[in-house]
């Protein structure tokens, strides 16, 4: 192994003894044999160190999180890492082969490219609920980084475990912060925030999988509401919304959508309209601002949209509107409300 590797996988693990042996056997098959993995064990208490020993692999270090806790960990592998770029894996999925050659190869033909993810695959199917089939797929379209900046403040627009990044670019950045939000769309959005150009391979490269115990379904931080809070603090600072900040309009005037854009009102931003569909709604007016049917919409086309609408099915039909007004999104509206 040479001194330096091209590239450092992070994977920090807790008690992932059912699990991880799969996921190394995935990073040993890479076509890429430059590499190093940094294994770190962040308080576990089953045999998944053990497991991870039992490689006797030079090219494996098998690290301890002093201080337990996911950023800690992460951060940890961040500042232990010798390559400059870091490829993020986790405990209980699995890499494609040519994962790390394709990514590599992506970063070293765009050098301004700061994070480049892939396509993921949800296994195994029997655990996978209609919410995260339709996050998924979403999340594989966005390719581009332009439809990245598109889709920010929808949801987290890349698999974490798929991701790979430059090292200093994340440093820079801050690395990851611990709060009461998920850490990797909040790296997401920082990074966007700082202009930083981001894309996705057009090929699943990671399978990734789905149960139970996953954090996003276990962790208070990766919550709804936690989503919706760091995406509400990143937008109000951001330039579309700034640009907009009176001529907007928010889409939904049901009593959730009024929470969720509750942190918009205590912080100045008063849309001049609410939108709704329900006719008994139109006309009213809630905290002194009207609601308004979608047909307002046609002779006040100046206004930017937030829309909350999160049914899967009314996506598409909104966005069909919205294109017949001549309203494209990213530039005249956001869709906020997330998959998953």
């Amino acid at each position: 192994m040479p001194d330096i590797p091209s590239v450092s996988i992070v994977l920090p693990f807790r008690n992932a003894s059912a699990t991880i042996d799969e996921a190394l056997q995935s990073v040993m098959r890479q076509s890429l044999t430059d590499w190093e993995l940094l294994a770190i064990d962040d308080a576990s208490t089953d045999g998944s160190a053990a497991i991870v020993q039992a490689l006797n692999e030079p090219r494996v270090r098998l690290l301890r999180n002093p201080r337990p806790g996911l950023v800690n960990a992460l951060n940890l592998g961040l500042a232990e890492a010798r390559a400059a770029l870091i490829a993020r894996m986790d405990g209980d999925d699995v890499m494609r082969p040519r994962r790390l050659e394709k990514q590599l190869a992506a970063m070293r033909a765009e050098p301004a490219l700061s994070l480049c993810a892939s396509q993921a695959r949800l296994f195994p199917d029997a655990h996978i609920k209609a919410g995260y089939r339709a996050y998924i797929d979403w999340q594989n379209r966005l390719l581009r980084p332009a439809q990245i900046d598109t889709a920010i403040f929808t949801e987290s627009p890349f698999v974490h475990p798929s991701v790979m990044f430059r090292r200093d670019h994340i440093l820079t950045a801050g690395g990851y912060r611990h709060g009461d939000f998920p850490e990797d769309y909040e790296l997401w959005l920082r990074l966007h925030a700082r202009g930083a150009r981001m894309r996705k391979l057009a090929e699943v490269l990671l399978d990734w999988r789905d149960g139970p115990r996953r954090l996003s379904r276990t962790d208070p931080r990766c919550s709804r509401a936690a989503f919706d809070h760091i995406k509400l603090d990143y937008l109000m600072r951001d330039p579309r919304l700034l640009r907009h900040r009176d001529n907007f309009v928010c889409w939904g005037a049901g009593r959730k959508t009024r929470r969720r854009s509750d942190p918009l009102l205590a912080n100045g931003f008063r849309p001049r309209a609410w939108i709704d569909i329900d006719a008994k709604k139109i006309g009213n007016r809630i905290d002194g601002i009207p609601v308004v049917s979608a047909d307002w919409l046609r002779e006040h086309r100046e206004h930017f949209v937030l829309c909350w609408i999160s049914n899967h099915g009314a996506r598409a039909g909104l966005q069909a509107f919205f294109a017949e007004l001549g309203l494209r999104e990213g530039r005249d509206y956001l869709m906020l409300a997330g998959y998953a």
